[in-house]
């Protein structure tokens, strides 16, 4: 696999790295307010959802990090978190905010683009 191609990968982990911290622990603080758009009240009645889906985003983090340890024996790996990674993205913009597709979405898709074609 190409270095680009792993280093979006590598990016998209980053990215669900990110949404764990978010979700999991700054859900009701000023930066998960802020990234999710919600009031205090409201982030405090949803936190403990919040806390199970940022979980499994650590999921996806870990499983495209695995996939990158592995190596080129790891392109299964890679490929099936990254269309995870799609699925929960396009599941979270056409139910949540349509501004999912562009963040979680389309990056796991560019990376999945690349992972293929290098395989090729």
């Amino acid at each position: 696999m190409s270095t680009v191609a792993a280093v979006l990968v590598g990016l998209v982990a980053l990215l669900h790295a990110y949404f764990l911290v978010l979700e999991m622990f700054l859900w009701d603080k000023p930066a998960g307010l802020k990234a999710f758009g919600q009031t205090l009240e409201a982030a405090r009645a949803s936190k403990v959802l919040a806390a199970n889906q940022g979980l499994y985003n650590g999921f996806l983090a870990a499983g495209l990090v695995w996939g990158l340890v592995l190596g080129d024996a790891g392109t299964g790996v890679k490929v099936f978190f990254l269309v995870c990674v799609i699925v929960a993205g396009l599941f979270g913009a056409a139910t949540a905010s349509r501004k999912i597709l562009f963040v979680q979405a389309l990056p796991a898709a560019v990376a999945l683009a690349l992972v293929l074609v290098l395989v090729a």
